[in-house]
């Protein structure tokens, strides 16, 4: 069973290597879906709202997105998208909250070798391949909700995805520092780079896919399959 973790939780101390380790909770960036009191007309309102902003990235990119934008593209008032949302950093945020919570649960309960079942390298090889091409198919938004300097390796999403790099780093290379291990693969996987390397270098997603994997048979001394 996965259990949520809200943004106001404080997320438990990471075991040290010794200890029995799990797989990382499922994070829930927002929680309105589960909320007793939201009406089933409030429910589909947000849905066509979130509905009308991604046709507008789609479009035009996350810059095209505005409160007002979103509100004409779905038909509605735009007093309406400020009540659901509250500003544009919150809209985008619920944009983003569908896309992690697919992503989590793919990779903490969903099919190997991304999900369980794998051995703890070829896991953390399509972790960072899915990651990839997860933020190359949604990079304007990724870009546009983005934490500031102050929580951007403190934010409850950021910090389940370390999690469960170092869950699989303390499983295939024990001995390393694998807290710090994992913030240097992770930093791989950042959009902004992601950004740099494909927009401005024109760099492929399969020469990246192909670096991750390299780098992965390079720390755990693991080659991947031919």
């Amino acid at each position: 069973m996965l259990y949520a973790v809200f943004m106001s939780a404080v997320l438990p101390p990471s075991p040290k290597p010794e200890q029995p380790v799990g797989e990382p909770e499922l994070l829930q960036l927002e929680s309105v879906e589960d909320e007793p009191c939201l009406r089933a007309d409030a429910a589909r309102n947000r849905a066509r709202l979130l509905d009308a902003a991604a046709r507008l990235i789609a479009q035009h990119g996350a810059a095209g997105v505005t409160m007002e934008a979103v509100a004409a593209e779905a038909a509605v008032g735009k007093g309406t998208v400020f009540r659901r949302f509250g500003d544009r950093t919150g809209l985008l945020t619920a944009l983003l909250d569908h896309s992690e919570r697919k992503f989590q649960a793919a990779f903490l309960a969903g099919p190997p070798p991304l999900g369980p079942g794998a051995p703890p390298v070829e896991r953390l090889r399509a972790f960072g391949c899915a990651m990839l091409r997860r933020s190359v198919d949604e990079l304007d938004l990724q870009l546009a909700a983005e934490p500031s300097p102050d929580r951007r390796f403190s934010a409850p999403a950021l910090r389940v995805l370390h999690g469960h790099v170092v869950l699989l780093l303390r499983m295939a290379v024990p001995d390393a520092d694998c807290e710090l291990l994992a913030h240097t693969l992770m930093a791989q996987l950042n959009p902004a780079l992601i950004h740099h390397l494909t927009k401005q270098c024109g760099m492929p997603l399969e020469r990246l896919e192909a670096n991750w994997a390299d780098l992965v048979a390079r720390v755990t001394c693991i080659e991947p399959p031919r």
